[in-house]
């Protein structure tokens, strides 16, 4: 079992609910100038990184995996940005925030309007059972997937599985599903105007790319990068809340601090995973409060080292997240399938 609070577990150093927000209110401060660099360095590195594996593929197609895999680590801290942007969190004012996260959009394949709409869904109603569906990983309770049909069955197990979950899925979402307004077909125009501008950008640069360097070139490297991109951002996103002790409660008992403190985990990855991921394993001080720019999370653990303590998982007991399935409301905890099975027969 891992080292994570449970339900009954005290609060973090004692800290009474609703009281994180006002201590944390200090470290929602964005810095214009800080951000400006974080940006711009990751930009450059993120080139850097691209035209070396386009220059590996020219010395030989088989050298051009050396090359994806740190350029997919600069992309997903693109996308960290694009996401604190979304936020409101990246630099000081709603108008640079928004267009600074559309133009990263188009490089991470993510409308911007579209995800920032859904992703505020999660963060609302993170580890609550009666609002799901939205921007979070499909997690069904033990009653849930006993009543579905055999079909039914078969279907979340398929997408529960993990060539689905971080390889085929991540690739599926972020390419083709992305270019649809996927649940929100009938919010207004807004989503349509993101997604269908998003994809309008993104043709034009496939276009760009294809005219320079040609279709074999641009699906091995660029493609190739963003896919892996995607694996990497939803085994993050995966971690972040489907680990064994992670909680969720129904709306009568649910309340955002305790959901972030229990529900969101802090994974512990080695410093240069930690900068190259930006700091998003500090995930339940995120959801404390998500307009604290991502530079900003080490100094709250620092200061805060009670919160160091809370939901710890490191990467190596983080490989056994992927056996998790199904929510277990009377264990409050995730289990196997195996686990659920064997509830069942002890039951019958």
């Amino acid at each position: 079992m891992l080292p994570t609070a449970s339900a009954s577990a005290p609060k973090a150093g004692g800290t009474p609910k609703r009281k994180w927000a006002v201590r944390l209110a200090s470290y929602r401060q964005s810095d214009n100038r800080r951000a400006t660099i974080e940006l711009i360095l990751t930009l450059g590195l993120f080139f850097c990184a691209w035209m070396g594996t386009y220059f590996l593929f020219r010395i030989s197609p088989w050298l051009t995996p050396l090359g994806i895999l740190p350029a997919a680590g600069l992309l997903v801290r693109v996308f960290i940005i694009q996401h604190d942007c979304g936020h409101g969190a990246m630099f000081n004012g709603k108008r640079v925030n928004a267009w600074v996260g559309r133009f990263l959009g188009i490089m991470t394949c993510t409308p911007y309007y579209y995800w920032q709409h859904t992703h505020a869904f999660h963060h609302a109603h993170s580890g609550n059972l009666d609002r799901r569906g939205v921007g979070d990983v499909q997690t069904l309770t033990i009653e849930e997937y006993r009543a579905r049909s055999a079909l039914g069955r078969w279907a979340y197990r398929a997408l529960r599985h993990p060539s689905v979950m971080f390889f085929v899925g991540p690739a599926f979402v972020f390419l083709l599903q992305h270019r649809w307004p996927y649940q929100l077909e009938r919010a207004g125009w807004r989503p349509w105007v993101s997604v269908m501008g998003t994809n309008i950008a993104i043709g034009l640069m496939v276009f760009g790319f294809v005219s320079q360097i040609g279709w074999a070139a641009f699906l091995a490297v660029h493609v190739g990068i963003v896919a892996t991109t995607a694996s990497i951002g939803v085994w993050l996103f995966f971690v972040q809340h489907q680990y064994e002790m992670a909680q969720w409660d129904r709306t009568v008992n649910w309340s955002h601090e305790e959901a972030a403190l229990t529900g969101s985990s802090y994974y512990v990855l080695p410093k240069p995973l930690m900068w190259l991921t930006g700091y998003i394993g500090i995930h339940h001080v995120h959801h404390l409060a998500s307009n604290i720019p991502f530079y900003r999370l080490p100094d709250v653990l620092r200061d805060f080292p009670e919160l160091a303590d809370m939901s710890r998982l490191t990467f190596r007991e983080s490989l056994t997240c992927a056996r998790l399935k199904l929510w277990d409301e009377a264990e409050r905890r995730l289990v196997t399938f195996r686990e659920a099975r064997r509830a069942q027969l002890a039951g019958a």
